[in-house]
């Protein structure tokens, strides 16, 4: 079965994994990010996350803003 992009409008806390970026998720669980942009000065904060689900627990990020 294929999967099936989803849209995602999320809140949570903007991690740093490496090389990669995380949302810990504020009702439980992570996202891993594609981000077209590195939100640096939102890294450890609160954010809320706009973008399409591409995989299982893999974001394609449109937006990142500061809660």
């Amino acid at each position: 079965m294929a999967f099936a992009a989803q849209p995602v409008d999320e809140t949570g806390t903007l991690t740093r994994d490496g090389a990669a970026f995380i949302l810990q998720r504020d009702r439980g669980g992570w996202y891993t990010l594609h981000l077209q942009r590195v939100p640096v000065d939102h890294v450890e904060k609160r954010v809320r996350l706009i973008g399409t689900l591409i995989a299982e627990g893999v974001v394609s990020v449109e937006g990142v803003s500061a809660l």
